[in-house]
């Protein structure tokens, strides 16, 4: 269990809400972990017993059904889903997915998506990615020509989040193809739309019951008002939605983080060799010291992070670095975690090679480790 007894972020109100979250999960996801993961997604019943239980979209206003409440509390929902090792896809829709429909989004558009969004019913995901366009959201190719009173979008995406259970994903499209980044819309679409096909369920390193999947469009016709927000605005909503995004990744490898050390501390502790435990040794205590040290600084820096977010002072720099540093510490801790198990780290019986595995993306997506270098450099 996470220790958050000298968190600085949180509140007797936040503190509460931790507690619902962790009955929650223990009743409704732990149980279920391991088929998930073997299924290579998350069950729909999940999604709407989240929603029934107030886990989805907390941060959205109580006129669309949601609790009105600020970041902290999605927060406080990644950190305890990453600490029991899950990659359930709610985090997307809480904190990116629905950020773009509240923000950007046309009245009609709030009032028919987002009250089905918190109560689950209605599962989204966002399509950026593309067999040639990762981090360069810029070079992407998919297209969404006007005609008459629709868009016919054709083009492909890989790599999405929630790509096999969407019922609606947003996806990155150029309105204006000779505008380049300019030129592009977030665009609507349903599933069951002409034209929009959902590709395999990919076969991933880790990550397994995140279900992962190309999608395709081939004259897929929707409506102009499909168009999230003003037509060409595209790549201005993803750059100002980015800092959340990148701090949602953070607090997930922080929880993945903290996770990994303790079930090390466990393991070390138990086992033995040469007639002691693995924790007898000076080398292990130094490793589990110097790994106990950055989680201090971690979970530290992250409270920060939250403060400056929930207060609107978090600028993509900072969010950029928040990504870059958590989520490599993260692979550092989890790795380490994994060494100190010596050949049971390979098992997949035992949960450090899960968090193993499922931590190598977190440095990939959501802008790779260069990527954020690149950005921070920036700044200097």
């Amino acid at each position: 269990m996470l220790d958050i007894s000298r968190r600085t972020a949180f509140d007797d109100d936040l503190n509460m809400f931790r507690d619902q979250v962790r009955k929650f999960f223990a009743k409704e996801l732990e149980p279920n972990l391991d088929r998930w993961e073997e299924d290579g997604l998350v069950d729909r019943k999940f999604w709407l017993a989240a929603g029934e239980a107030g886990i989805l979209c907390p941060t959205i206003p109580e006129e669309y059904g949601g609790l009105g409440l600020d970041f902290r509390y999605n927060a406080v929902i990644d950190e305890e889903l990453s600490y029991l090792g899950s990659s359930a896809g709610i985090t997307l829709q809480s904190d990116i997915t629905a950020e773009y429909m509240l923000n950007y989004g046309s009245e009609e558009q709030k009032t028919h998506y987002l009250p089905k969004m918190i109560s689950g019913e209605i599962i989204t995901a966002i399509a950026m990615t593309e067999p040639g366009a990762g981090s360069d959201l810029q070079g992407i190719r998919t297209t969404a020509r006007r005609d008459g009173n629709h868009y016919v979008i054709n083009g492909s995406k890989t790599y999405i989040t929630n790509g096999q259970n969407c019922d609606m994903v947003i996806v990155v499209a150029k309105t204006n193809p000779e505008l380049g980044g300019k030129g592009t819309s977030l665009i609507l679409v349903d599933a069951g739309t002409p034209g929009f096909t959902k590709g395999r369920n990919l076969d991933k390193i880790g990550q397994n019951s995140a279900d992962t999947s190309e999608m395709f469009f081939e004259d897929c016709r929707v409506p102009i008002t499909n168009c999230l927000g003003a037509e060409n605005q595209g790549f201005v909503y993803l750059m100002s939605q980015l800092p959340q995004e990148r701090l949602s990744i953070a607090v997930s490898a922080m929880g993945g983080a903290q996770r990994a050390f303790d079930e090390a501390v466990k393991f070390v502790k138990d086992r033995k060799a040469f007639g002691k435990t693995i924790a007898d040794f000076q080398n292990t205590r130094f490793v589990l010291a110097d790994l106990k040290s950055k989680l201090q600084v971690g979970w530290a820096h992250l409270d920060v992070c939250l403060k400056k977010h929930i207060a609107g002072e978090l600028d993509a720099y900072e969010g950029a670095a928040a990504k870059l540093w958590h989520t490599e510490l993260q692979w550092e801790i989890c790795d380490a975690a994994l060494q100190l198990h010596g050949g049971a780290g390979y098992m997949n019986e035992y949960p450090i090679a899960r968090l193993w595995r499922d931590a190598r993306v977190q440095r990939i997506y959501g802008g790779t480790s260069e990527i954020m270098k690149e950005l921070i450099g920036r700044s200097v």
